[in-house]
C-alpha cells in the first residue's frame, strides 16, 4: 500500500471506492489530475456496488428520455426533482456507451443474435436494463477498479476510514477565520485501521462517495460498511442534508438468517417470477391490479409486510420456477442467486424462494446538484451518499448504478473545468457530453502536493497551516467495544421498529 503522509496535500481526496468514487477518480486522473482514492476496506470491491445483481439501465427498443423520466418519476411517487431526473435521462446512457461499453468493455450479457440482452424490472414501462448474468455491480466494479489501480495519477489506499472533513470555519485555530462569510472543505482526517494514526490530509477538492445507510437497520442488503458516516460528516461540516426520510426496503431479500439477507433480484420478477403467501395464494394484483409483481419496490415491499401481518408469516415466497419466462437457462441466468440459495437447500428451479423486505438504499443524503458540488464549497457529494432528488420518495430499480456512473463521471468534468486557467469555456456539463478525449485535452496537472495550479482559487496557506493535527475527544484505550455493539444495537433496533 502507498505510503500515506501527515498533512500531504493533494488536487482531490475522493472518499469510497463503488461505481460513483471509481467512475470519479478514472476521469480526473484521465485529465491529469492527480488524485488520493481511500477506502475503509480492506478490500476496494467491498462495496454496495460489487454485490448489485439487477443491471444497469441503458437504452431499449423505441425508448427515448422522456419515456424513462415518466417512469422514474412514477417510482418516486412524483417527489423527484425533474431536472435530475431529465439529466440522468439524456446523458446517462450516453455515459454508459461511452464509459463501460467503449472505455471498459464490460462483459454484459448478450442475445443468441449477439446484440445487449435487455431486460425489464419493476415499474420499467419496456426493457431497457443490460446486466451481466445476476452480477452486473461485479463486472462493472471489477472493471473499474482494474483499470483505477493502473493510472499512475491515482494513489489507492485501503484500511483507510474518513472520520471528519476539514473546514475552513471550523477547525483553523486563527480565530479571524470564524468571522468569514464563506466556509468551505479543506479535506479530511484520515484514520489508519491498522495502527490507529490519524493523518491530516488536505485537498483542493473532497468528493464523498461513502454509500447508505443500511447497517443502521437491523435488516439490510448492505455491506457492513454502509453505515452513513459520509452523511453525517458532511452535515457536522455544515452541508445540508435531505429526503432523510426517504429509504427504500428492497422486496425480496432471502429469508434466512444464515444468509445474511442475501438480495434476489428484481429481475427475478422481470423474468417472471410471481410472489404468493404461505396459503399459495398469489397476490400482488390486489395491490397492484395493472402492475401486479412488476410494481415499484415501495408497493410491493408494503404488500408483503401486510401479507406477513395478516397470516402471521415470517416470509412470503417467491416463485420463479413455475413462472420463468427467460430464454436461458435459469442456471445461467442467475447463477449466483442459485448457489446463494442452493447453500441453504433451496432449488430456485423447482423451490419456491422465501423473501422479506429488508433496508436497501437511501433516497435522501448529502443535498447535491447535477455535477455532485454541495452547499459546502469545494465539497462534492455522488452515488447513494448524495441526494440529488433523482429518487423522489423511492428508487427506480437498476438506477442506482447509472445515478453512480453519471454524477462520478460529470463530478470529474466540473473539477476539470476548476482547473482550467483558459478564459475560454469548455462544454457545459449541462450540455453535450463530454468525451473523454475532451477530459484528456485538460492541462495536465503537475505539482507538488502543497501547492496549486491556476485558475481555481486557493485556500489560505497560512489557515491551512493553523488547521491542527487530529485531537481524539477521549483516552484512546477508554472505548468498550461490549458498549458500542450494544448502542449499535439498540439503533438498529429502533430504525427497525420505528422508523422503517
Amino acid at each position: 500500500m502507498p505510503a500515506l503522509k501527515n498533512r500531504d496535500h493533494y488536487p482531490v481526496l475522493v472518499i469510497g471506492t463503488g461505481i460513483a468514487g471509481l467512475t470519479a477518480s478514472f476521469c480526473l486522473a484521465g485529465a491529469g489530475i492527480k488524485v488520493l482514492l481511500v477506502t475503509k476496506a480492506a478490500d476496494p470491491k467491498d462495496c454496495n456496488t460489487f454485490w448489485a445483481q439487477g443491471g444497469i439501465i441503458y437504452e431499449g427498443e423505441g425508448d427515448t428520455p422522456a419515456k424513462l423520466i415518466e417512469d422514474i418519476i412514477a417510482a418516486g411517487a412524483g417527489l423527484s426533482n425533474e431536472e435530475a431526473v431529465r439529466f440522468l435521462a439524456v446523458e446517462g446512457p450516453r455515459v454508459v456507451k461511452e464509459l463501460l461499453l467503449d472505455e471498459m468493455h464490460v462483459p454484459f450479457s448478450v442475445s443468441e443474435e449477439g446484440e445487449l440482452d435487455l431486460t425489464q424490472e419493476g415499474a420499467h414501462s419496456l426493457p431497457r436494463i443490460i446486466h451481466s448474468g445476476d452480477a452486473t455491480g461485479r463486472a462493472i466494479e471489477t472493471s473499474l477498479l482494474n483499470r483505477v489501480k493502473n493510472e499512475p495519477n491515482i494513489t489507492l489506499v485501503t484500511e483507510m476510514t474518513a472520520i471528519d472533513l476539514l473546514t475552513t470555519q471550523h477547525h483553523p485555530t486563527d480565530i479571524q477565520v470564524r468571522y468569514r462569510l464563506t466556509n468551505e472543505c479543506a479535506g479530511a482526517y484520515l484514520l489508519d485501521n491498522r495502527t490507529n494514526e490519524v493523518f491530516t490530509i488536505f485537498s483542493d477538492f473532497t468528493i464523498l462517495a461513502t454509500g447508505g445507510i443500511g447497517q443502521i437497520y437491523l435488516h439490510t442488503t448492505n455491506t457492513r460498511n454502509a453505515i452513513g458516516d459520509g452523511v453525517v460528516m458532511a452535515q457536522r461540516a455544515g452541508a445540508r442534508v435531505t429526503n432523510a426520510e426517504y429509504v427504500q426496503f428492497h422486496p425480496t431479500a432471502l429469508a434466512d438468517k444464515k444468509a445474511n439477507h442475501y438480495l434476489i433480484s428484481e429481475a427475478l420478477r422481470g423474468e417472471g417470477a410471481r410472489l404468493k403467501n404461505e396459503k399459495g395464494e398469489y397476490f400482488m394484483e390486489k395491490y397492484s391490479p395493472v402492475l401486479k409483481d412488476l410494481a415499484p419496490r415501495d408497493v410491493v415491499a408494503r404488500a408483503i409486510v401486510e401479507e406477513m401481518t395478516t397470516n402471521k408469516e415470517e416470509f412470503v415466497y417467491l416463485d420463479l420456477a413455475n413462472f420463468y419466462t427467460g430464454h436461458e437457462p435459469i442456471a445461467e441466468r442467475f447463477p449466483n442467486i442459485r448457489k446463494a440459495c442452493a447453500d441453504i437447500g433451496i432449488d430456485i428451479e423447482r423451490d419456491p424462494i422465501p423473501v422479506v423486505p429488508a433496508a436497501h438504499y437511501f433516497c435522501g443524503g448529502i443535498l447535491a446538484n447535477n455535477v455532485g458540488e454541495t452547499t459546502l464549497t469545494r465539497l462534492y457529494a455522488i452515488g447513494e451518499t448524495s441526494c440529488t432528488g433523482l429518487h423522489g420518495g423511492n428508487r427506480l430499480a437498476s438506477t442506482s448504478l447509472l445515478e453512480g456512473l453519471t454524477w462520478g463521471y460529470f463530478s470529474a468534468v466540473s473539477i476539470r473545468e476548476k482547473y482550467e486557467s483558459s478564459t475560454t469555456p469548455v462544454e457545459s456539463a449541462t450540455g453535450p457530453i463530454p468525451r473523454r478525449a475532451r477530459l484528456g485535452d485538460a492541462p495536465a496537472i503537475r505539482r507538488s502536493y502543497g501547492t496549486r495550479p491556476p485558475g481555481i482559487g486557493s485556500i489560505d496557506d497560512a489557515l491551512l497551516l493553523s488547521i491542527p493535527d487530529w485531537r481524539p475527544p477521549g483516552h484512546e484505550n477508554m472505548e468498550d467495544p461490549a458498549l458500542i455493539l450494544q448502542d449499535w444495537t439498540t439503533i438498529q433496533h429502533t430504525m427497525w421498529n420505528y422508523v422503517g
